[in-house]
């Protein structure tokens, strides 16, 4: 027995050495690299991703931690600005609400059930109004596999995040790539106000419409990566390539969000076979450049913006060949 488990570990192994054993290994394309542990949290001392001794550990423990009204009714929804993310709809408790990407508007369908759930708990429709700025026509209801009736926004399912634990947070913006902030009419905040922004700290740069991973050229690091929204890409020491691991896991991800895979025909200025993604143990799937993981910094408030760079000696901003940039003074 114990036999068979060391040839299946070996297997593994090799399985995850023809994706990104190599930095000039064609098999990173394939965007089917998995994580050491696939389906379990990782990475021992560094889960937090700020290193031992830091609060939260990603654990089922904290899942929920804000979710003291999870099943409340949202009441009167209202407008907040939350900064960074743009013009949020909330509660009557001030609680951000979200959409998630796998859902569907038209016609209205949850695909959040289970444990995705228990950490994104549904807004039941009962007894929701809208306020100023929130057009009460895109208000609606949808069935659950469970037969209660969740709140609907311009046809999204609506849900409430477990770590946001008071008024104003908004924690679950960009959580897997996936989850975002609701804005009044129904779409995600956060694209409304990049919108906004416009080229704001970019130096007067255009980027063609529809890409999804290009370079930037920042003053102080030189030619970076930025993702559709012009939002700088980092690194983390604490992960790694080879073997595949995370390290930035619990409340890291409060901070640091990984971002979603990219469609590598909207890719500009960085080779393909250095693009891939691969499958974090929430089940989503986060964008790989050179086989590290890549995520976007809440710090960063303006598009062009790299505030992450050598934060803690440990996440770095990722140059146009997927090397990590060196550290600045």
């Amino acid at each position: 027995m114990r036999r068979m488990t060391s040839v299946g570990s070996v297997a593994a192994v090799l399985l995850l050495a023809a994706g990104c054993g190599s930095s000039d290994n064609a098999a990173r394309n394939a965007n089917s690299v998995q994580p050491a542990g696939a389906g379990k949290p990782i990475g021992g001392a560094y889960d937090t991703g700020y290193g031992a001794g830091a609060a939260g550990s990603g654990s089922g423990s904290d899942v929920g931690s804000g979710s003291g009204k999870a099943g409340a009714s949202a009441g009167q929804l209202s407008v907040r600005d939350i900064e960074s993310v743009g013009s949020v709809v909330t509660d009557s408790a001030g609680m951000a609400l979200y959409r998630f990407d796998k859902d569907t508007p038209q016609p209205p369908k949850s695909n959040c059930d289970g444990d995705c759930a228990t950490t994104w708990p549904a807004v039941p429709a009962d007894d929701a109004s809208a306020a100023a700025g929130i057009d009460a026509s895109l208000l609606g209801s949808v069935a659950r596999t469970d037969g209660s009736k969740q709140l609907t926004l311009g046809g999204w399912p609506v849900y409430r995040y477990a770590k946001d634990t008071k008024a104003g947070e908004a924690k679950g913006e960009g959580v897997g790539g996936t989850w975002h902030a609701l804005a009044p009419d129904g779409k995600k905040a956060v694209d409304k106000k990049q919108k906004a922004d416009g080229n704001a700290g970019m130096g007067g740069m255009e980027m063609k419409a529809g890409t999804e991973l290009s370079v930037a050229d920042n003053e102080k690091l030189g030619k970076i990566l930025v993702d559709g929204q012009w939002r700088t890409l980092y690194r983390f020491d604490k992960d790694s390539a080879w073997p595949m691991k995370f390290g930035c896991l619990g409340a890291c991800l409060d901070t640091w969000k990984p971002a979603a895979a990219v469609d590598k025909t909207k890719v500009e200025g960085i080779a393909g076979k250095l693009v891939g993604s691969v499958k974090r143990p929430d089940g989503s799937e986060q964008l790989t450049i050179d086989c590290w993981p890549v995520y976007t910094f809440t710090g960063d408030t303006q598009p062009g913006q790299a505030n992450g760079h050598n934060k803690q000696g440990l996440w770095f901003a990722v140059t146009a060949e997927g090397k990590k940039v060196p550290p600045t003074s």
